[in-house]
Order: C-alpha cells, then sequence, then structure tokens
C-alpha cells in the first residue's frame, strides 16, 4: 500500500485530510471528497477501514473546538438505531450490491434535502416530523448503515440535526461527540474484516497531522457564516453527496 503512493496519489491523500478536517467543522457535505479519494484509491470497501482512524482524528479535533456545545439528548435519542444500523451494515458488507444500495441512500437523502428545504421556507409544514420517534429511528439507522458501509452518513446526520433546529455552533459539537463515539465502536468491526491493519494505520500517522488545517479553516468560515446561510450551505452539499450517489 504505502510502496505504490507516487506524489499524485499523495497529494489526493493530503487534500482527503483536509476535507475530513473541515468537513467536521461543520460542512458535512464536503465529506463525500475525502469518502471519493479514498474509494478511488483503495477500493469502496477497503477505503473503510482505511479512512476510519483519520475520521477518529477528525472527531477528536472538533471536540476540542466545539465539544461543549453539543446537545446530549439528541445523541441519547438516535444512538441506539444508529448502533443497529452498524450492526446490519458489518452483515451486508461482504454481500451487498454496492450498485443497488448507494443510489436508494442517495434518493433517501435527496428527499429529506427536499423536504428540510421547504420547511426552511414553510416552517409551519411539517412541523411535527422531526420530533416523533419514528423519524429519530428511520435517520438514525440509516446514519448506521451508511457510516458502516460507506463512512457517508454526515449528510444524513447533518439533516436530522438541521430539522431539529440546532444552531450552528451546537450542530457541530453534537454530530462531534456522536460520531467519535460511533467511529470508535466501528473500530472492532473494520479489524474483524481485516479493514484494517498495521500498514493501514503507519499511512494514517502520516497524513493526520493535514487535518488539522482543515479543520482550522472550518472553524474560521463557520464563525463568519451567518445561521441561515449556514443551513443553506450546508443542505446545498447534502444535495450533492446525494446526487453524487444517485449518479455513480
Amino acid at each position: 500500500m504505502l510502496d505504490q503512493l507516487d506524489m499524485f496519489r499523495c497529494a489526493l491523500l493530503v487534500i482527503a485530510a483536509l476535507g475530513i478536517g473541515f468537513s467536521k467543522s461543520g460542512f458535512q457535505g464536503v465529506g463525500m471528497i475525502h469518502v471519493i479519494i479514498f474509494a478511488y484509491l483503495f477500493g469502496a470497501r477497503d477505503a473503510t477501514g482505511v479512512l476510519l482512524p483519520l475520521l477518529i482524528v477528525g472527531d477528536v479535533c472538533a471536540i476540542c473546538y466545539f465539544g461543549k456545545q453539543a446537545q446530549w439528548k439528541h445523541i441519547r435519542r438516535l444512538l441506539p438505531p444508529t448502533l443497529i444500523g452498524v450492526v446490519v451494515g458489518w452483515l451486508l458488507m461482504k454481500q451487498l450490491n454496492e450498485a443497488v444500495f448507494k443510489p436508494l441512500v442517495g434518493t433517501i437523502i435527496l428527499t429529506l434535502t427536499c423536504i428540510q428545504t421547504v420547511r426552511m421556507w414553510r416552517p409551519n409544514w411539517f412541523d411535527k416530523f422531526p420530533h416523533e420517534k419514528w423519524f429519530a429511528w428511520s435517520l438514525g439507522f440509516l446514519v448506521g448503515l451508511t457510516t458502516m458501509l460507506a463512512n457517508a452518513a454526515g449528510p444524513v446526520m447533518a439533516l436530522y440535526l438541521l430539522a431539529v433546529s440546532l444552531p450552528k455552533l451546537e450542530l457541530v459539537g453534537t454530530s462531534a461527540w456522536f460520531f467519535l463515539v460511533i467511529n470508535v465502536l466501528k473500530v472492532p468491526f473494520s479489524f474483524n474484516m481485516g479493514l484494517i491493519t498495521p500498514e493501514t494505520l503507519t499511512l494514517n500517522l502520516i497524513f493526520a497531522p493535514a487535518v488539522l488545517p482543515g479543520m482550522w479553516i472550518g472553524r474560521w468560515l463557520i464563525q463568519r457564516v451567518p445561521q441561515r446561510v449556514f443551513d443553506s450551505l450546508l443542505l446545498a452539499l447534502t444535495a450533492i453527496a446525494a446526487l453524487r450517489l444517485i449518479a455513480f
């Protein structure tokens, strides 16, 4: 793995690590950038294990900056269905047809994005949905499934936190703690499938420092973006991520 990294591939990995830091600062739709790069370099399945430790580094950095803003009631609400989704995703990884799964998830995310966009302009529409138990369990399960299968759950989580109207800094802090818990719990599953090895961990150590500049840039930007603009930008990035899943 390491002996196959030329300058071009190393540059792509630096960009991916920067993207991890940036997405963990709140712009979660950008997370599809590093997912795509790692899948291109290592293959969709193997990339999930290579990427996971770097995501944990990003989660820890995000907690250092935004962790005090977390709303734990939402974390507790989503954890049970998310854990079920992780286990189901683990069981499916060896037999799932990605050609079917990716467009399906993308369509679901795009539909939810459209609903949330309508809610931004018509607050009374679908007003009760985000507070219903079925809504949290449906999105929580989808978060667990997509994070296990593709490390692509950021847009789904963003939709839920936008739907319950969290301010931007609370959204980032809640997401950071939530994904740290989930990503750490995913590590044994990835080890079990041979997706995390000493060689992949060595690669993680080499490129982990590039996560920090991405986090600094995102932190600087999020403190200067108005709430309405932030919500709109996050929805736009989520829609792009969904279209990426549908189209490819």
